[in-house]
């Protein structure tokens, strides 16, 4: 179950990031505590990629701090899968890439296909997959190599809106047999709102945080009207 332990597991303070003459990021702040779901949302190319590549250590800040406490994973929009590998030996590339034999790598890695939904597809190839279908195992995947801190860039955002949806209320039934920390890229604020436990709106570039908004404790997700009223805020300030 989810603990929202006080805990951080990833915290940004006054990052900053130029390439050349281009500031993208302008004292960026965020934090997540362990068990969350926070989603970054702001207009395209503000930074959110990059904020994901400087948690990941692809590329290096030029100013600020950040504190990790845990290994990561990082799940994209792409599902990625190799397409001559089952989705079982897909899944279990995640241990062999840290050493793990592909035999114990498989049947570590099996149990997990019933709760993700996945069970009966092990020996399948990912072209007789759904777009649906393979975004679970792109998830799994990522959760079997860390499911500490896990990162997401848009990924249901590649998938028609009924998929879409679907797959949405399978994450929120699979967030609640797990305990990772999730930090989401999302354009669609009604998922955003769906899916989060807070949400920071980011300004376009150079990238900061306008507002956060803190979910688990100021609103009732089930309320139409609240809903509503949430991404009205949300859409004026990505005006």
């Amino acid at each position: 179950m989810n603990s929202y332990q006080n805990k951080n597991k990833l915290e940004l303070k006054n990052i900053c990031k130029n390439y050349g003459d281009i500031e993208i990021l302008k004292n960026i702040n965020i934090s997540l505590k362990e068990g969350e779901l926070v989603s970054l949302v702001g207009p395209s190319g503000c930074g959110k990629s990059t904020i994901f590549n400087i948690i990941t250590e692809l590329i290096k800040y030029d100013a600020g701090d950040m504190v990790k406490d845990g290994e990561i994973s990082y799940m994209f929009q792409k599902d990625l899968l190799l397409p001559y590998k089952t989705i079982l030996d897909n899944v279990a590339l995640a241990l062999q890439v840290k050493g793990i034999s592909r035999k114990v790598a498989r049947e570590k890695v099996k149990p997990y296909f019933k709760s993700f939904g996945l069970e009966g597809y092990e020996n399948n190839y990912p072209h007789e997959l759904s777009g649906g279908m393979k975004q679970r195992a792109n998830f799994l995947r990522t959760f079997i190599y860390s499911n500490d801190i896990i990162l997401l860039d848009e990924p249901f955002g590649a998938l028609d809106s009924i998929t879409k949806m679907y797959l949405q209320e399978w994450f929120l039934d699979i967030r609640k047999k797990v305990n990772s920390t999730i930090l989401l890229i999302t354009h669609d604020i009604e998922e955003a709102i769906m899916l989060s436990d807070r949400i920071y709106v980011l300004s376009n570039k150079p990238s900061h945080v306008k507002k956060e908004f803190n979910l688990k404790k100021n609103m009732n997700k089930k309320d139409v009207l609240e809903r509503e009223a949430l991404k009205k805020d949300i859409t004026e300030l990505l005006k």
